[in-house]
């Protein structure tokens, strides 16, 4: 490899990380921001309230034109999960990193 074609790979490399470095920033920055309302439906979720309003649903006592997917059996506790496992995901690649500094 010249000199030449070394750096335009390298340059090519740089504008690849340097996006997906600012793609992971703002998707923090929005994660980060939602964190209070993510505890709420977390809360929602576990609490008796959520089972009162899913029972009501159940019962047809709620309008079947009003959106509630966050009454559905499956999907708030399938985000909880997906949430768990993207935050274990991140610690595994924060484990990584800060295991390298070390090398």
């Amino acid at each position: 490899m010249t000199q030449i074609e070394r750096i335009e790979a390298m340059e090519k490399i740089f504008d690849e990380v340097r996006a997906a470095v600012g793609s992971l920033e703002a998707a923090l920055d929005t994660y980060e921001a939602v964190q209070d309302k993510f505890d709420q439906l977390d809360d929602y979720y576990s609490g008796d309230v959520w089972m009162e309003d899913f029972e009501a649903d159940e019962a047809g006592k709620i309008p079947k034109n009003l959106k509630r997917g966050v009454l559905s059996e499956d999907g708030v506790y399938d985000l909880i999960t997906r949430d768990r496992e993207l935050n274990a995901r991140m610690a595994d690649i924060l484990g990584k990193y800060l295991r390298k500094g070390q090398e």
